[in-house]
C-alpha cells in the first residue's frame, strides 16, 4: 500500500507545468531568448537583451564565432594528435631502454654470482691445498719424532730391565753358580752404556700459519664496482675547433661535456659515447675517444682526404646537442705547414693530450710528425699508397673482386671494421654500424649473417673485431658493450669474456695455444684470455714508449706465437712475446715506404711477412719478419679509402675492409 502513495512534492499539477529544455542557442543570461551574436571581448553569446551591456565591444555573428571556435578546436586537436607518433616513438624507445636496463641488471647479477662463485671455488681450493700441505708437513715431522720416541723408549726399556736384573744379582749371595749370569749382565750393561741413543730432538715442533688477510680483506672490500652515469644526450654538448674544420692527415680534437637531464655537468666517466666522421654516403672513420674520468671526453680523429663531411657524436646511441656537425676538411700546402710549425705542433699536441700521457717529449714528437712531408713521397689523393706503374710493385698483386655497397641488407655494409678468414674457406666481416657479422665464401658469395643490436649477452653494440677459433667458434670484439662475445659457427651465442675488465675492445685474434688476444683501444692494453674467460696476462698502457700504445687497433700472431699489434696514433707496428716483452718495433709517421699514417689491420703470411693496412695513406704495405719494407699491394684499379681490418684467406689472397667505400676487397697476393 505504501508503495503507491505519492509524496507531497510529486503532485501531478507540478508535472504539468515543467518547462521544455532550452534551445541549443538559448541565451545563458535571459531565459527564453535566443543568442545570435558573440562578444569577442567577453567571449560569450549575446541575445538582443544582452547587446546593451556590450555596446562598445566587438561583436560577430554567433554562427561565425561558433565556426571559428570549432575550427580552432580542430586545429588544436590536429596539433595534439600529431604529437602522438612522437610520443609513441619516445614511449617505445624509453621502454626499450628500460628493458635493456633490466637485461643489463640481470646480466650483471649473473656476472656477480659467477664471479663470487669462482672466488669461492678458488678459496675452497686454496683451503684444501693448505690443509693438505699441513697434513703432509705434520706427517713428515711426526714420523721423525715418533721414530725417535720409539727408539728412546726401547733403549730406556732395555736399560731399566738390565739394571733391575743386575740389582737383583747384587742383592744375592756371591757364588760360583751366579758367576756366569753376572758376567753376562756385565757385558750387557757395557753394551747399554755405549748404546748411541738419539737424545737430542731430530725435529722441531714448529708449525705456523702465515695468513696475510689484511690486503685480501681490503681487496674484497673494494671488489667490483657498479658503473653508470646520469648523462643524457639531449643536454650534453661538444666544443673545439675539430667540430667545424680540420686539415687532411692531421689530428683534430673535439671535447664532449656530458650533462644530466637538468643540465648539470656530470663528474664521472664511463659514459658510452660513439663518434663518426662521414660523407653523405656513409661513415669513414671512428677515431679515438679518450675518457678523462671527470665527465668530459676527447675525440681525436684524422681524415685522409679533403671535402665536406659530417661529424656525428652520440651518447647512448642518441645524438648530442647540435650533432651531426658540418665539418670542412681542407688540404694545407707543404709551404704553409713549414711557415707555422709551432702552430701545427701545438694543435697536434693538444689533440693527443690526455690525463695519462705525461711525456711532453712524446706529445711533441707525435704532433710534429704529420707536418714533415717528404717531397718525393707526395702522391695524388686518388692514388695514395699505390705505385704509378706496376713495375714499382715487385709482388705484382691486383684486385680480384669487391663486395658491398652502403646499406643494411645482406651484402651491404655501414662502417665495416674487422675481417677474419677461416680454414674452411669463409670470409667474416664485422659490420659495425649494422650490429652484425656477415659471412661470405672465398669467392665472395654471401652465406649468412647474425647479430642483434642491444646491450645484453648475445647482442651486439658496435662489433669491431672478428676472429675464428680453431674449434670453429666465432669471436667478436664488441666495442660499446665492452666485452668479447663467442658464437658458434652457426651464429648461436655461447659465452662472453672480459666483462668488467675491457674498456673498448677493438681487435681480436687467436694464438697457437687457442688463447684469445684482445686489443683494447681505450685502455691501450692487450689482454690474453683463455676461451673460458680466465685472464692469462695483459700488457701495455697509454703513451709512446716501447711497451705503450696510443689507440691500438688490431693484432695478428706469427708462427713463433708472437703478437703483432698496430699502434694507430703512434704510427707504428709492434711485436711482442706472449708475456708482453717487446721483440720488434717498426714504422714512423709519413707517406714514404715503410711509414704509416695510422696503421689498422694486420696479418702474417706463411713466410712470416707482415701485411699492414695503412689507414691514413689508404694503402696496404708488406714487410718481412724483421720489419723491413718489401712492397705494396697494388690497389690502383680501385683505390682504397680508409682501410680497416685485414686477413689472409685460406686460398692465399688478401681481404681488406675498405671502410670508406663500404665494401671489402680481395687482392691477389703472391707469397
Amino acid at each position: 500500500m505504501e508503495a503507491h502513495q505519492h509524496s507531497p512534492d510529486s503532485s501531478s499539477e507540478e508535472c504539468t507545468v515543467l518547462e521544455a529544455p532550452p534551445g541549443k542557442n538559448a541565451c545563458p543570461q535571459h531565459a527564453g531568448k535566443v543568442a545570435d551574436l558573440y562578444c569577442s571581448a567577453c567571449e560569450c553569446a549575446l541575445c538582443e537583451d544582452c547587446v546593451s551591456d556590450h555596446e562598445e565591444h566587438p561583436k560577430v555573428p554567433l554562427s561565425q564565432a561558433l565556426e571559428q571556435h570549432r575550427s580552432s578546436l580542430q586545429e588544436r586537436l590536429g596539433t595534439v594528435q600529431n604529437r602522438l607518433p612522437q610520443i609513441s616513438d619516445a614511449l617505445s624507445f624509453v621502454k626499450e631502454i628500460l628493458q635493456q636496463l633490466t637485461n643489463q641488471r640481470a646480466s650483471i647479477e649473473e656476472d656477480i654470482q659467477s664471479s663470487f662463485e669462482d672466488l669461492h671455488k678458488q678459496l675452497d681450493v686454496r683451503k684444501s691445498v693448505l690443509l693438505m700441505e699441513l697434513e703432509v708437513t705434520y706427517g713428515l715431522k711426526q714420523k721423525v719424532l715418533q721414530a725417535q720416541v720409539d727408539s728412546l723408549t726401547r733403549g730406556e726399556g732395555d736399560i731399566v730391565a738390565s739394571c733391575t736384573q743386575s740389582e737383583e744379582a747384587l742383592a744375592g749371595e756371591a757364588c760360583v753358580a751366579s758367576l756366569q749370569a753376572e758376567r753376562e749382565l756385565q757385558e750387557r750393561l757395557g753394551e747399554l752404556a755405549g748404546l748411541g741413543l738419539p737424545c737430542q730432538p731430530d725435529e722441531n715442533d714448529q708449525l705456523d700459519l702465515v695468513m696475510e688477510t689484511d690486503g685480501l680483506r681490503k681487496s674484497i672490500h673494494n671488489l667490483g664496482t657498479i658503473v653508470t652515469t646520469s648523462a643524457v644526450a639531449s643536454q650534453s654538448e661538444a666544443m673545439g675547433a675539430g667540430l667545424e674544420q680540420c686539415i687532411v692527415g692531421h689530428p683534430a680534437s673535439v671535447t664532449i661535456v656530458t650533462r644530466d637531464k637538468s643540465g648539470g655537468a656530470c663528474k664521472s666517466g664511463n659514459a658510452i659515447l660513439s663518434a663518426e666522421v662521414f660523407t653523405p654516403d656513409g661513415s669513414i672513420v671512428d677515431g679515438e675517444i679518450v675518457d678523462h674520468k671527470n665527465g668530459t671526453y676527447e675525440f681525436v680523429y684524422i681524415v685522409p682526404k679533403e671535402g665536406d663531411f659530417s661529424l656525428a657524436l652520440r651518447l647512448y646511441d642518441q645524438h648530442i646537442k647540435g650533432s651531426p656537425f658540418k665539418l670542412t676538411v681542407s688540404r694545407v700546402l707543404e709551404a704553409e705547414v713549414e711557415v707555422s710549425p709551432s702552430t701545427t705542433t701545438a694543435t697536434n699536441s693538444a689533440a693527443y693530450a690526455t690525463p695519462s700521457t705525461g711525456s711532453s717529449e712524446g706529445a711533441k714528437r707525435r704532433g710534429k710528425s704529420p707536418g714533415q712531408k717528404k717531397k718525393g713521397s707526395k702522391r695524388a689523393s686518388s692514388a695514395l699508397g699505390t705505385p704509378r706503374r706496376k713495375t714499382q710493385n715487385p709482388i705484382e698483386d691486383d684486385l680480384i673482386f669487391r663486395i658491398g655497397t652502403k646499406g643494411r641488407n645482406k651484402g651491404e655494409f655501414t662502417n665495416l671494421q674487422g675481417v677474419a678468414a677461416s680454414t674452411n674457406g669463409r670470409i667474416l666481416i664485422a659490420d659495425s654500424n649494422n650490429q652484425c657479422v656477415q659471412i661470405f665464401s672465398n669467392e665472395g658469395e654471401f652465406k649468412s649473417r647474425f647479430g642483434v643490436r642491444g646491450r645484453s649477452p648475445g647482442q651486439l653494440q658496435r662489433p669491431t673485431g672478428v676472429a675464428v677459433h680453431p674449434s670453429g667458434d666465432i669471436i667478436i670484439a664488441d666495442y660499446d658493450n665492452k666485452w668479447v662475445s663467442i658464437f658458434s659457427c652457426e651464429g648461436k651465442f655461447k659465452a662472453k669474456l672480459g666483462s668488467g675488465r675491457l674498456m673498448g675492445p677493438k681487435g681480436v685474434s687467436v694464438d697457437q695455444n687457442g688463447h684469445v688476444i684482445v686489443v683494447d683501444n681505450k685502455a691501450c692494453t692487450v689482454f690474453i684470455f683463455q676461451l673460458t674467460g680466465k685472464l692469462i696476462t695483459k700488457f701495455g698502457s697509454r703513451g709512446n714508449g716501447d711497451k705503450q700504445f696510443a689507440g691500438p687497433h688490431f693484432a695478428a700472431v706469427n708462427k713463433n706465437n708472437e703478437i703483432i699489434v698496430t699502434d694507430f696514433h703512434n704510427h707504428s707496428v709492434k711485436v711482442f712475446t706472449p708475456e708482453g716483452e717487446l721483440v720488434l718495433k717498426f714504422g714512423s709517421n709519413g707517406e714514404g715506404n715503410g711509414q704509416f699514417n695510422a696503421p689498422t689491420g694486420v696479418a702474417v703470411d706463411i713466410n712470416g711477412n707482415i701485411i699492414v693496412a695503412d689507414w691514413g695513406n689508404s694503402r696496404i704495405q708488406v714487410f718481412d719478419g724483421s720489419g723491413s719494407f718489401l712492397s705494396y699491394i697494388n690497389t690502383s684499379a680501385d683505390p682504397l679509402y680508409g682501410p680497416q681490418g685485414l686477413a689472409l684467406t685460406s686460398d692465399g689472397h688478401v681481404v681488406v675492409a675498405d671502410s670508406g667505400n663500404h665494401c671489402f676487397k680481395v687482392y691477389r697476393y703472391l707469397q
